[in-house]
């Protein structure tokens, strides 16, 4: 049997396992996509994206952040408008992020301010800052002022990956916070703001009393020389 013989039978019992009415079959065949090329993938994808079960919506949803095809960007989309689920929207925004494509900005942007869960909220953060478009500063100053400490992290790392150097007095307030996973960040965003201030804070962290905090500051400092 040839290798391309195979590869249909393989692609064949994926397709089956995701009509099967187990939904643990349906989730190992979409972990099975994985070495599949993208042309063939995202139509079996597009078989469970309004599944019954959640988890296997999320993995799908995941799975078109990986597997890009020229419908992945309007499907995702979609999905963090419309989908029920919370998690399956959160989903939705991390994958746009994966695919790096800017006519994500405006519905990342759209879901942080409506969206009333933290997850998805946290998700379209980071997405923005994966975008690495600097508009969206203003956006990730808003959310350091959230009360979700998780948000407060994700604008930050999301502030360093935009390289937004306009921000650092903004995110400097943070460089005693009480949550070590909040400095932590900041050490690594400041790894991308190559300038004194960035230099000196990072100098301070690296006398912190949490060794992920110092060791990301001393991860900074070597990329800034």
């Amino acid at each position: 049997m040839t290798e391309q013989n195979i590869e249909k039978l393989n692609i064949e019992k994926i397709a089956a396992d995701l009509e099967s009415e187990n939904s643990r079959d349906r989730l190992l065949a979409l972990v099975s996509l994985r070495d599949v090329p993208a042309a063939e993938a995202v139509p079996l994808i597009k078989k469970v994206l309004d599944d019954e079960n959640v988890p296997v919506r999320s993995m799908a949803v995941f799975a078109l952040g990986l597997k890009v095809t020229e419908e992945s960007y309007p499907l995702l989309v979609q999905l963090l408008q419309t989908d029920s689920d919370y998690g399956v929207r959160a989903s939705a925004a991390g994958a746009l992020g994966y695919l790096e494509d800017e006519r994500a900005f405006e519905g990342l942007v759209r879901s942080f301010y409506e969206d009333e869960s933290w997850l998805v909220r946290f998700s379209a953060a980071v997405s923005l800052g994966n975008l690495k478009n600097p508009r969206a500063k203003d956006v990730l100053i808003g959310a350091l002022d959230s009360e979700e400490v998780i948000l407060q992290q994700a604008a930050i790392a999301a502030l360093g990956e935009i390289k937004s150097i306009d921000s650092l007095d903004n995110i400097l307030h943070f460089v005693d916070s009480d949550d070590w996973l909040v400095r932590q960040r900041l050490a690594d965003a400041l790894g991308n703001l190559p300038v004194a201030k960035s230099i000196s804070a990072l100098k301070y962290l690296e006398k912190d009393s949490n060794p992920q905090v110092a060791r990301a500051a001393t991860l900074s400092l070597e990329r800034l020389a």
